[in-house]
């Protein structure tokens, strides 16, 4: 990040993530993390709907985050008419993402005022388990072999936790 001549943030051309979004995003996934979730997908389900995160899991974040670990957050964009379709996929591929053992914490919203978009918060143990992930068959049918033909964009930033 650099300062402009009017004091605010701006990301440099080469940066994918700002630190600025990236804080955001994290806020966004804590929130939804940390939301009464049960309720809400019990909600989903009397209306007959689905949510993202009827998956979630019951361990705590001090769990999640305890030890480190390499974190990837990733920004989706589907191409146009594609982004029900995507969803779909994401909504079979996440829960075998999350049973994963070298996940920490998986978790996959959708932007609100473009459900074009997609954001990826994924916390694994190391980077061993997150090479394992990629390698994953649910990975190479759902994420290599279907979502990612359907995207318009695609971009990841790695972090150690610290």
């Amino acid at each position: 990040m650099k300062r402009s001549t009017d004091e605010r943030l701006v990301p440099r051309a080469n940066e994918a993530f700002s630190r600025r979004s990236v804080v955001r995003a994290f806020g966004a996934v804590l929130a939804i993390y940390l939301s009464p979730w049960t309720a809400a997908s019990s909600q989903a389900q009397q209306q007959g709907g689905r949510t993202m995160n009827h998956y979630a899991t019951q361990k705590s974040l001090s769990d999640a985050v305890d030890g480190g670990g390499l974190l990837v957050v990733a920004q989706w964009e589907a191409k146009p008419g594609e982004a029900d379709t995507v969803a779909g996929i994401l909504d079979r591929f996440l829960p075998e993402a999350q049973r994963e053992d070298g996940v920490k914490l998986f978790l996959i919203s959708r932007a609100k005022d473009n459900p074009a978009q997609f954001l990826f918060y994924e916390l694994f143990r190391d980077e061993a388990a997150f090479k394992a992930h990629q390698e994953s068959a649910h990975f190479k049918s759902y994420i290599a072999g279907q979502a990612l033909p359907l995207l318009a964009k695609r971009e990841r930033a790695q972090y150690g936790l610290l």
